[in-house]
């Protein structure tokens, strides 16, 4: 239709994980953390009434913003939060890209990057990374922003300290890393947000703390940067409701991190018995597994595990095409989709 602005027209949306109705479907597709947020968690939605309900949210997310703060040691003017990390991320596009700007991130990485170009009419500029999806950068790069995942996705691997932090110290525009994993990773980069004018650390509350259904994220870095998110953002843009669960989670950091050392736990059992099989598993330091099937092509495992109830991630494309991502669930979760996977290696059926 004429009324819809062509950009929007032409727009291939963000396509996000199936969430199957089907409650004995062993959901292994979109890294969401298998156990359940701190018990505080629920105690803070027990304690919301009716009349908390009826105002606005606080506009600066007050007591939040203070719990992170003193959480990574930064200056409370050194953080945004948003309605999930996916606002910041939108957010970034609008505050640092002028319309036909150039907006860069990895090829291949969080497929919302490209979306979110599109949408503000500026310019994709991927950066190619290798076939076994390690990176170097191409001489000469320039954008105004760009995304880094770290770890990345859809592979759980993790950059080297040393390449991330020369990219950014040499680059003229902003750099948004994108830490959604981190708490499943050996090391972060909340030092160079603190360090370079131009880094942005992005995280979120939907993995480690098992909240995605709130959606919760938050940015660190320079003022001026956080600044001008604030400037743009919705004026109520993370409701009551969140705010409390938020602060609720945070302030039981240690519930949450008994939780990542089981998924951790889990991810390398299950990552040393497909590699004992002969297929070949990336490292991981996320929450997931990326896995190259060996003997099968993955897109035939993907629909073989399907019809024995099990739902992972299969993305096409000349080099993701020969993967599968595997989300880590529970103990006994990991257990039937190993038996799945077996079976439609062998060509049979499962119970």
């Amino acid at each position: 239709m004429s009324h819809i602005r062509k950009a929007v027209h032409a727009l291939h949306a963000y396509v996000p994980g199936e969430q199957p109705r089907d409650r004995n479907v062993v959901k292994l597709n979109t890294n969401e953390n298998p156990y359940p947020p701190s018990p505080r968690v629920i105690e803070a939605m027990q304690r919301v009434d009716a009349d908390a309900l009826r105002r606005y949210p606080d506009p600066h997310c007050g007591d939040l913003l203070h719990a992170i703060a003193v959480l990574h040691g930064v200056p409370e003017g050194s953080v945004f939060i948003g309605n999930g990390s996916d606002e910041v991320l939108a957010l970034c596009t609008r505050a640092f890209v002028e319309h036909g700007g150039r907006v860069g991130y990895f090829d291949t990485s969080y497929s919302l990057y490209p979306v979110l170009t599109e949408i503000q009419e500026s310019r994709r500029h991927p950066v190619e990374l290798g076939t076994d999806f390690d990176w170097q950068m191409p001489a000469g790069y320039e954008a105004a922003l760009f995304f880094l995942t770290n770890p990345n996705a859809p592979t759980g691997t993790r950059f080297p300290e040393e390449a991330v932090s020369s990219f950014c110290a040499s680059f003229l525009g902003v750099v948004v890393i994108d830490e959604a994993y981190v708490d499943f990773a050996e090391r972060d980069c909340l030092a160079l947000a603190a360090q370079l004018k131009n880094v942005l650390v992005v995280r979120t509350l939907s993995k480690s703390y098992s909240l995605a259904g709130i959606r919760l994220g938050y940015a660190i870095g320079h003022p001026v940067l956080i600044e001008a998110l604030y400037k743009i953002k919705d004026s109520y843009n993370v409701n009551v409701l969140t705010q409390r669960i938020a602060l609720a989670a945070l302030r039981d950091r240690a519930y949450m991190l008994r939780n990542v050392a089981q998924v951790k736990r889990t991810r390398e059992r299950v990552g040393a018995q497909l590699a004992a099989l002969g297929h070949r598993v990336w490292p991981s330091e996320t929450n997931f597994l990326w896995v190259e099937p060996c003997g099968r092509g993955a897109k035939e495992v993907f629909e073989g595990l399907r019809r024995h109830g099990i739902v992972i991630r299969y993305f096409p494309g000349s080099k993701t095409g020969r993967c599968l991502r595997i989300t880590v669930g529970t103990d006994a979760e990991m257990d039937r989709f190993l038996m799945g996977w077996q079976a439609g290696m062998d060509g049979k059926a499962t119970a």
